[in-house]
């Protein structure tokens, strides 16, 4: 990567909420950047001023085109997306600074990726760029999206729901993901930023932003190359003290790191030695996407949790069984033995045959109010540091085949379903309720996260702005992430 002059906050200000956005190359075609880049714009809510170029002057979805940048009011806009040809975007630049535009987004390709010749042109971009005082993202990059400016400056889908997670990729299929996974779990993005071919500024870049951006509580990232992964990691290591950053490495194996070398064109680190280094540097390494964005949702929903004592509250046995082997998996969690006064208490309210012990196995015996009453027993007890919450959406579940039914509304059905319903999503607000109020992390974990994203529980869970695991391994393995990144902060005092 290039070497570019340190940013300002103005700058980024710039990319991610400009007062005025122009999209360079609008297309009258729907199957071309310039046409999708303004559309997703115009469709997603962007309240900003919109301008549009088009060599033939003509409108583009009900925005009127200018033929040239010059023919644009200056200081009206402080951002261009550039879906016009390479070779053409030297005095495009140049014309965007002269009438006020700070930043750039460039999807054009034909940059590093195309070879010797695309390179020098990224070498001159960057340049050109630096001595304008145009920040250049991209080239060769999908787009840019900022929830809190309702701007979704990108050419693909979707617009994720508002959150509180910066993402930041070397992939722009990852930011499509990542998004796809916000909207999908209901927990929301901030900001999420293509870095394409990273000419000017790179992931390192825009974690440092957010970790300084108050609309971002957690930094989410997709790396695959890295010229100087020590530079890189010992930047993410100061952006942990502030803010936690999950970090995705493509090339984890011999065959992905050839994979990786062709996508990217730079080779990627030895793997055994960058996973150390991201031990010491505090970042939070997944190994998969999925776990990934479990990880970032769980940073940005829930409290970290004073120490590694995990209790398993469950409806049912199986349930707490599994849980309890990933607990065991997990290394850094202890399965807190049962304190005799936790069983005493617990013993009040749930009939002789329950478990006696963690897993706190329900064994069928709730009633109305048993649930949220032995959740807030166990959550609360000074031993528990952590609780992963079992069985919700078992309600729900038979609310939904009684109501789609031959049979519903009829034989009482009509009550009895509004009263699972209910119940379901009173059980996982509770636990948002009381995570909330004890300070301490309660992860709430159905397969129906992903099977019934309508189930009350899981909606439930998205209503008070937490997240539904898809499993209790994946919910477990989010939890060992947060209470690594609790030990390593408070080893640092």
């Amino acid at each position: 990567m290039t070497a570019a002059p340190t940013w300002s906050d103005e700058h980024y200000r710039a990319l991610f909420d400009p007062r005025g956005v122009i999209v360079a190359g609008a297309s009258s075609h729907p199957g071309k950047f310039g046409f999708v880049a303004l559309h997703n714009l115009l469709a997603c809510g962007y309240q900003g001023r919109v301008f549009a170029t088009n060599l033939e002057g003509t409108p583009v979805l009900g925005v009127d085109t200018v033929a040239t940048i010059e023919e644009i009011p200056a200081g009206q806009a402080d951002l261009v997306f550039v879906c016009t040809p390479a070779k053409t975007n030297l005095d495009l630049l140049r014309s965007c600074a002269a009438i006020g535009v700070k930043a750039a987004f460039i999807a054009s390709a034909g940059y590093g990726e195309a070879g010797e010749e695309g390179k020098a042109a990224q070498d001159e971009l960057v340049r050109v760029a630096a001595e304008l005082g145009v920040l250049v993202a991209g080239p060769n990059g999908q787009g840019v999206v900022s929830t809190p400016s309702s701007m979704c400056a990108q050419i693909v889908a979707p617009m994720p729901p508002p959150g509180h997670i910066g993402v930041a990729s070397q992939s722009g299929n990852f930011v499509s993901t990542f998004e796809n996974l916000a909207q999908h779990y209901g927990v929301g993005l901030s900001r999420a930023i293509s870095a394409g071919n990273a000419a000017a500024v790179g992931v390192a870049d825009y974690l440092e932003f957010y970790a300084n951006d108050p609309e971002t509580s957690v930094g989410l990232a997709y790396v695959e190359g890295l010229v100087d992964g020590r530079t890189f990691l010992e930047r993410l290591r100061r952006v942990s003290e502030q803010m936690p950053v999950v970090l995705v490495k493509g090339g984890a194996s011999d065959v992905g790191a050839r994979a990786a070398a062709s996508h990217t064109g730079s080779l990627a680190t030895d793997d055994r030695v960058f996973d150390g280094a991201c031990r010491q540097a505090g970042v939070v390494r997944a190994a998969t996407i999925e776990e990934a964005y479990d990880a970032a949702a769980t940073f940005a929903t829930q409290p970290l949790p004073k120490g590694p004592r995990v209790a398993v509250v469950s409806t049912a046995g199986g349930w707490g069984v599994v849980t309890a082997d990933a607990i065991s998996r997990a290394g850094s969690l202890e399965l807190l033995p049962l304190p005799a006064d936790l069983r005493t208490a617990l013993d009040a309210v749930l009939p002789p045959r329950w478990s006696r012990n963690n897993p706190i196995d329900m064994a069928g015996g709730e009633t109305k109010d048993t649930v949220p009453t032995v959740l807030e027993i166990a959550a609360s007890h000074p031993d528990v540091d952590a609780v992963v919450f079992l069985g919700m959406g078992i309600q729900g579940n038979t609310a939904r085949m009684e109501r789609e039914g031959r049979f519903y509304p009829e034989h009482g059905l009509e009550r009895i379903v509004g009263y699972h319903e209910r119940q379901d999503r009173r059980f996982t607000a509770v636990a948002a309720e009381l995570s909330a109020s004890l300070g301490k992390p309660i992860l709430t974990a159905t397969e129906l996260a992903i099977c019934d994203r309508d189930n009350p529980a899981v909606a439930g869970c998205r209503d008070a702005g937490v997240l539904c695991y898809a499993s209790a391994n994946r919910a477990v393995t989010a939890l060992a992430h947060l209470w690594r990144h609790a030990k390593w902060r408070l080893a640092r005092g």
